[in-house]
């Protein structure tokens, strides 16, 4: 009703949702490579928006690529029509994200200390947190199902072409190679993850 009402007066509709997918098997550890490249790119530029999107279009395209790796997802958000109550609520999931597990990498260039074998995860989890304006009904459903979170992800990389992005963040467990993520580490850190 709400939502009916802010339309007819011509108010902003924004939309904050946070997306998990949690990809397993022995062939998931490059999608790590991808993540870490987006999330150097993001810092390099401070944030911008265009490019931001860049890499967000690159994450779910291999995510796309990568879906018979697909074990489990989730998905939450809101619809606001006050973008400092949408700002905030983008605040709340990114430190939310922030404090998962291993979700935070580090990007300094000292490897000097890393053993010459590494363990390989055979578990990532990728946690998508974005705000736009707008509807877009693929990504306001439940995705907790392969062919919903296909078009969710296809979604998404339509709004970066259409500039819709208000917030775009990333965080992804384990953060860097050769940390690993194991079964009850993502029971406990990530509890909402549904099996698809």
């Amino acid at each position: 009703m709400r939502d009916t009402f802010n339309k007819m007066i011509g108010r902003t509709r924004y939309v904050v949702l946070r997306l998990f997918l949690h990809l397993g098997g022995g062939e998931v550890a490059p999608i790590l490579g991808v993540l870490n490249s987006a999330g150097r790119d993001a810092i390099d530029v401070d944030g911008d928006l265009e490019v931001l999107g860049e890499g967000l279009v690159e994450i779910s395209q291999t995510l796309l690529q990568y879906d018979e790796y697909w074990l489990s997802a989730a998905n939450e958000g809101d619809v606001f029509f006050d973008e400092g109550e949408a700002g905030d609520y983008v605040n709340e999931l990114f430190t939310d994200s922030a404090q998962r597990y291993l979700s935070e990498p580090s990007y300094s260039s000292d490897r000097s200390n890393e053993p010459l074998s590494i363990p390989v995860t055979q578990n990532v989890i990728v946690m998508i947190t974005a705000a736009y304006e707008g509807e877009v009904p693929e990504l306001e459903t439940d995705l907790s199902n392969i062919q919903a979170l296909k078009e969710g992800l296809k979604a998404l990389i339509n709004l970066h072409y259409k500039h819709r992005f208000k917030a775009i963040q990333v965080h992804f467990s384990p953060a860097q190679l050769g940390d690993e993520l194991t079964s009850d580490q993502l029971l406990q850190f990530y509890p909402e993850l549904i099996p698809l």
